[in-house]
């Protein structure tokens, strides 16, 4: 048996023991949930069940990933909309930040993109009269080797939605293609990050661990701000921001450990990925950009712009390159 079948198979069963370890906390979640309505139909009955807590928490101010001073190249863009929400009418500090700071991206070329999309050209000319950087045939996984974006340095990476848009019905093997396509992109975005120190994270709030969360690095929180060890943000290691619906099958692609214990290359003549540490997770509110709108992979559909699953709700997950 040759070394490839042996890494093949090493990620199959990598993928078998998440699936397992997934399905049960989703369980568990779900007896739960049954468990809370039993409860709150027992309130409406006149029980005697009464809450302990002090009323309802206040709202939290939605977590802003981005500083003013940040260079960040996007990925697949689709239709460049969230390209266009960060420069025409970005929340908060962020109508400080320069469009020449923003590389957009898409795998497709742009004839390709415009066919798909046909709102994309309008944008795209906005972005480029602004003085955004636009590039079509961007591969996610071989980001290093990109005219256009070798030998620079970014300090965040963002890919929103990523899908390998195979159309592949077998779940297992949709699972495998796209957890794939992640490891190639945090192999390739890991050599164009900026170096530094470590980005730390600051919140009022931390989530309390659990035995299902031994592979989280860091609180699973809002209202954050991030910060490095040094004042000047550009002495702060670069970051690689990913964001996927939190529900079935996107959690099953399980992306915190794909990211922090990467599997053995499925081929010998692959590089080792690296490995990073989880930052932060957050909800990733698309009404916070004024104007997003997601696309599929296969471009626009008869009914609507597409859905990325039922139920649930956006998250973000922000990396940085281990030591």
């Amino acid at each position: 048996m040759g070394k490839s079948s042996k890494a093949g198979k090493g990620l199959k069963s990598a993928l078998q023991a998440q699936q397992s370890r997934l399905q049960k906390k989703q369980q568990a979640e779900k007896a739960a949930q049954v468990a809370e309505q039993r409860n709150k139909t027992q309130k409406k009955g006149g029980g005697a069940i009464k809450s302990k807590g002090k009323g309802k928490a206040p709202a939290r101010r939605p977590t802003i990933p981005f500083r003013a001073t940040d260079t960040i190249l996007l990925i697949g863009e689709g239709n460049f909309s969230f390209a266009r929400a960060l420069v025409v009418d970005a929340p908060g500090d962020l109508a400080q930040l320069s469009p020449s700071n923003i590389t957009a991206t898409a795998y497709d070329s742009e004839e390709e993109c415009y066919a798909k999309y046909p709102d994309a050209e309008a944008i795209v000319t906005d972005l480029r009269e602004r003085g955004v950087h636009v590039l079509f045939g961007v591969d996610a996984t071989r980001l290093d080797g990109t005219s256009g974006l070798k030998n620079k340095k970014w300090d965040k990476i963002v890919w929103n939605f990523p899908h390998a848009g195979k159309g592949i019905t077998d779940q297992d093997r949709n699972i495998l293609s796209n957890q794939t396509l992640i490891l190639g992109f945090l192999r390739a975005a890991g050599k164009l990050l900026r170096p530094g120190t470590a980005p730390q994270v600051h919140t009022a709030r931390k989530k309390k661990k659990t035995d299902d969360d031994e592979e989280e690095d860091a609180p699973v929180s809002e209202d954050e701000d991030m910060e490095g060890d040094s004042s000047d943000p550009s002495a702060t290691r670069g970051t690689v921001l990913i964001t996927l619906r939190n529900v079935v099958p996107y959690t099953l692609w399980d992306v915190p450990r794909l990211a922090k214990t990467p599997p053995h290359p499925a081929s010998s003549s692959m590089p080792p990925n690296p490995s990073y540490t989880l930052l932060r997770s957050f909800t990733f509110y698309r009404s916070l950009w004024k104007g997003y709108e997601h696309r599929m992979t296969k471009g626009e559909r008869a009914h609507g712009t597409g859905k990325t699953g039922e139920g649930g709700e956006d998250r973000t997950w922000e990396f940085y390159l281990r030591d």
